[in-house]
């Protein structure tokens, strides 16, 4: 917002306004920081953040906010309690012999949908087998975005193993218990 207010301020306060950006950026990099090392001191946080950025379109923002999202206290019990707590999981409206359309329910956390939708749209460019589903959903007539969030749900809620491909998650994270 800031950065907006400097190409139309006054000259008599653009330098104000430069000062009060380079203190946000200081407290940016200082916050980042303070994040890294804190999963960098804490040896499960760390391999679970360096399965999750081998996620094409996970990065390490990315990851911290899954890490914070999917935490363990949520105590899933498989991926598919996540996948409902993302809200990516669909919801079908019908009553007796009328069927509406299927659609993401979006009754879980906003915040974490938000944290995978750019990953999604990296997904959707760079991970063929992703891209292969939202062509199939989408030539069923399922909408864009929900095709999307819908074809990386299931890989957002499980990280690659080492021995997988990009397409093919199977190695649990975050919050499942018992080792599912």
């Amino acid at each position: 917002m800031e950065l907006n207010r400097l190409d139309t301020a006054d000259p008599a306060v653009t330098g104000s306004i430069q000062a009060v950006l380079a203190t946000l950026e200081q407290e940016i990099k200082a916050v980042r920081e303070a994040v890294r090392r804190h999963i960098d001191g804490h040896p499960g946080l760390k391999q679970q953040a360096e399965l999750l950025e081998t996620i094409p379109g996970v990065g390490e923002a990315t990851a911290a906010w899954l890490l914070t999202l999917l935490a363990a206290h949520r105590g899933f019990d498989d991926p598919k309690q996540a996948v409902a707590f993302a809200g990516l999981a669909s919801r079908l409206r019908q009553s007796g012999q009328w069927a509406g359309q299927t659609r993401l329910s979006k009754t879980g956390d906003p915040m974490l949908r938000k944290a995978l939708y750019m990953p999604m749209l990296s997904a959707l460019s760079f991970n063929p087998a992703i891209r292969a589903f939202c062509q199939r959903l989408k030539a069923n007539g399922k909408p864009g975005k929900s095709v999307g969030l819908a074809a990386v749900a299931p890989s957002s809620s499980t990280s690659p193993s080492p021995s997988s491909s990009p397409a093919s998650h199977s190695t649990p994270i975050m919050g499942l218990r018992d080792g599912r």
